[in-house]
């Protein structure tokens, strides 16, 4: 059991990142990733988010939806539950961490339409995983988007300070960013695969 956790986290942290390997979640990946901080303050809150609707979300689709053949609302219901998340965490930071609030800006409630959010806790159901291997894929998946907007928040760094040809400065070098980190973690496709074979 320990071995298919790990196996699970490993492979949503690297192999199928939301951002790098599914492209879900690249609204705040492209939006808020030009400065580390802020960065790593929307990572966290994600993380959280994720981790949180899918602990609410998967008794809610077992217990009440399975149970009366309402599958089909799963992703009504799924939704209303990350909205209502992502709610408490944007009346949480406005509260107590104001600066990380501020600097987030619309992009902390664009979490609820964040697509990655929604994307575990359906991909949680259709891969058939149990309520702890659903927690491990959800922090991975969390923890994939903090690593994703982290490198990407270093390169866009690096990026202000480069000599960029006036054609390609702005969104185009930006997106070329983006490309090669994707691709950088093609390298760990069969990386998973070795190891726990």
């Amino acid at each position: 059991m320990t071995k298919e956790l790990l196996a699970v986290l490993l492979t949503a942290i690297l192999t199928q990142n939301f951002v790098l390997a599914k492209f879900l979640g690249i609204c705040p990946f492209l939006g808020v990733s030009k400065k580390l901080n802020t960065a790593v303050g929307m990572s966290l809150a994600v993380i959280f988010v994720m981790v949180l609707a899918t602990a609410v979300t998967y008794p809610i689709n077992q217990l009440i939806l399975v149970k009366n053949d309402l599958e089909y609302l799963q992703t009504i219901v799924f939704i209303l539950v990350i909205a209502a998340l992502v709610q408490l965490v944007e009346i949480f930071l406005k509260r107590y961490v104001k600066p990380l609030y501020n600097s987030l800006g619309i992009y902390l409630p664009l979490i609820t339409t964040n697509c990655a959010v929604l994307g575990v806790v359906l991909l949680n159901v259709d891969n058939g995983y149990n309520f702890v291997t659903s927690l491990v894929n959800s922090f991975g998946g969390g923890v994939g988007f903090l690593v994703a907007m982290v490198m990407f928040a270093g390169v866009r760094e690096r990026l202000e300070s480069a000599d960029i040809p006036k054609a390609l400065q702005g969104l185009p070098i930006t997106l070329i960013a983006a490309a090669l980190t994707s691709v950088s973690f093609l390298g760990f496709s069969g990386l998973i695969d070795n190891i726990f074979r």
